[in-house]
């Protein structure tokens, strides 16, 4: 592809460089070879720009490299650019409608014409599977289950009764959508009786759930994704919550039940939050942080229990200095008390 082309795929310009340079890839500063293009966000990797061997490199709007040999490419977002690129040079797979002869499919299911089903894929009574659909070897759906169009369920995946994935949705491998929530109430003998999971998991359109997650159904009503939201592997939500849209849901978070999570908020890796409570539009809490209150939109948390981040890291600078602040705090007693005798 043409520099001048990819620049207008990228809603970059070019600033320097041969506008019909053919440019046949995207990679990273480090590993970028002749041909390729790269890009620098980060002003810390500024010095592998010497050793990079890029063709081409994005830039932001007021950054500045000492080298005349490579092509720039400015955007107003170089990392948002050199996503484009990526995208553009590694595109999803066509698919390539068939249904194996090893997939199990019951006569109820309604499945469109131009899906793909692979081996040993399972499709229950009464499911709709929508047009281009891409269903991988050992995905198991369950009764009464909806999949929208261009939706892709990888190996290993179980979508469970009468639960319903959205259009443009990704579910990467062995995870589970409408697992039972955790309820039990105790009887009288002080044993756990199990309370029935009913409801069901709703995934809006444009959702992405990494591998290994479990998203629990409702006891009644549902648990649902909103549109655009993102969640990454080992993450563990609970029963009746509802994620709103483009949150960021980061690996080994977990959420109780019936939790609130506003719209793009960012749950960072470890993140734990507490039942029924709610986290206001964009807010952030940062890694390894949890909380037992509800969190007000645009706050940034940190901490166990969280609380403000500013306050956090000035907290924790504290924390660092208790050995001496003890040590001073013991020399100013004896001082004090030799004074008072």
């Amino acid at each position: 592809m043409k520099l001048s082309e990819l620049a207008e795929k990228t809603f970059s310009t070019i600033e320097c460089g041969d506008a019909d340079l053919e440019i046949t890839s995207a990679a990273g500063l480090d590993i970028a070879a002749n041909g390729e293009i790269t890009f620098l966000a980060n002003l810390k990797y500024t010095p592998q720009i010497k050793t990079t061997e890029a063709s081409a490199i994005f830039l932001n709007e007021n950054a500045k490299i000492e080298r005349e040999d490579i092509a720039i490419l400015r955007a107003k977002d170089s990392y948002l650019a050199y996503t484009r690129a990526l995208r553009i040079f590694n595109p999803e797979p066509k698919l390539n409608p068939s249904i194996h002869k090893n997939a199990v499919i019951d006569e109820t299911a309604k499945i469109a014409d131009s899906v793909e089903i692979m081996a040993n894929a399972v499709i229950g009574k009464n499911c709709e599977i929508a047009e281009n659909v891409k269903i991988y070897p050992n995905a198991t759906i369950y009764d009464g289950v909806k999949i929208g169009a261009n939706s892709v369920i990888h190996s290993g995946v179980s979508v469970r009764e009468n639960c319903e994935i959205g259009e443009n949705c990704t579910i990467h491998n062995n995870t589970i959508i409408g697992s039972d929530g955790f309820g039990y109430a105790k009887d009288e003998q002080k044993k756990w009786l199990k309370i029935p999971q009913v409801g069901r998991v709703v995934l809006e359109d444009n959702v992405e759930i990494g591998a290994n997650t479990a998203i629990d159904c409702a006891s009644v009503g549902e648990t649902r994704i909103k549109s655009g939201a993102k969640i990454d592997n080992l993450v563990q939500i609970g029963h009746s919550c509802t994620i709103d849209e483009d949150a960021l849901i980061c690996s080994q978070t977990g959420l109780a039940g019936s939790s609130i999570i506003g719209k793009r908020v960012i749950l960072a890796g470890q993140v734990g939050i507490a039942g029924h409570l709610k986290v206001g539009d964009d807010a952030i809490l940062t890694a390894k942080s949890a909380t037992s209150h509800d969190v007000e939109p645009g706050k940034i948390i940190s901490g166990v229990p969280g609380f403000d981040n500013r306050d956090w890291l000035r907290s924790t600078a504290a924390f660092r200095r208790l050995g001496e602040m003890s040590k001073t705090i013991r020399e100013l007693a004896k001082r004090l008390s030799e004074l008072e005798k």
